[in-house]
Parts: C-alpha cells; structure tokens; sequence
C-alpha cells in the first residue's frame, strides 16, 4: 500500500468530518453511493445489522430525509443546530482492491450546544468504492465508546 493512497483516503475522510462539521449536508449527501448505508448500531459489537435495533441504518432515502431534518429546524433535536468538531485519527486500511477500500480509524467528536458541551468517541469503519476523481462511500459504521442509551439527544450525523 503507498502512502499516497493513505493520503488521499485520509483526504477524502477528512472532507467528510468537516462537511458535517460546517453544516455542508447537501454536500455530504454527494460523497454516498446511491446504495450506501450510513449506520450507528446500539450494539457496538454487531456485525448483523439488519437483524439488530441501531440508532441509524440510513439507506439514501433515510439520509436525504435526515439532512432535510437538520435543514428544516423543525425537530426540537436539531434546534439550536449543534456545533461540533471532529478529529480523525489511526487511519488503518483494512481491505485495498481496485474495486474497494476497507477502512477504519478514531473519531473523536465534540459538540456545545445550548451552554453544554459532550464528547463522543467512536471507531469508524468505511467503505469506500474508489472512483475516477475519488471514492464514494458505500457504507459508513459508527460504533460508539459508549453506546448504551447515550446517544438519545443527538441531533446531527455522527
């Protein structure tokens, strides 16, 4: 593996988290593959998650809806809008073929809102499908430190 592919996958990771965190919805929405799956499962060891509860299991329609939701200021979650700061690290590529990329690294998220401030940690796996100008997300797996009824209030992506 050279370091220039870890470089442009940490690159386009890193466009992610700070899509997220600028409020860039619209624009996070153009990194999925159409059949992505963005998924936050409760249970932080599954791999079975069509078959177990999760916080999220977006499919494109879920995520085109969540975005509108964080756009609207409609849900009593979402307003105020969060803000939040994420940092990635330990960026590890798991699977690299020319038609995929398994990767999984750090993330480290804060967020203040209405006075108070939260810190999540989670492990991120992704994969990605490498593309002429990048790569598209075909899934994104947040499995959080701390997952056990914590993440209730949560009003933004993860």
């Amino acid at each position: 593996m050279s370091s220039q592919r870890i470089n442009e996958v940490v690159n386009f990771l890193n466009l992610e988290a700070d899509m997220l965190d600028q409020g860039e919805f619209d624009n996070w929405l153009t990194l999925w593959h159409p059949d992505g799956r963005y998924i936050v499962p409760i249970d932080p060891h599954t791999d079975d998650f069509e078959n177990t509860l999760n916080f999220a299991f977006d499919d494109d329609a879920m995520r085109c809806r969540r975005v509108q939701r964080l756009y609207s200021g409609e849900s009593i979650s979402t307003t105020p809008r969060a803000r939040t700061i994420r940092m990635l690290a330990r960026h590890r590529i798991l699977v690299d073929t020319p038609s995929r990329l398994e990767v999984r690294c750090a993330q480290s998220l804060w967020e203040y809102r209405k006075g108070k401030s939260q810190h999540y940690v989670a492990d991120l796996h992704y994969r990605l499908l490498p593309q002429a100008t990048g790569f598209l997300i075909e899934s994104k797996v947040v499995r959080m430190l701390n997952s056990d009824g914590y993440l209730s209030s949560i009003g933004y992506i993860l």
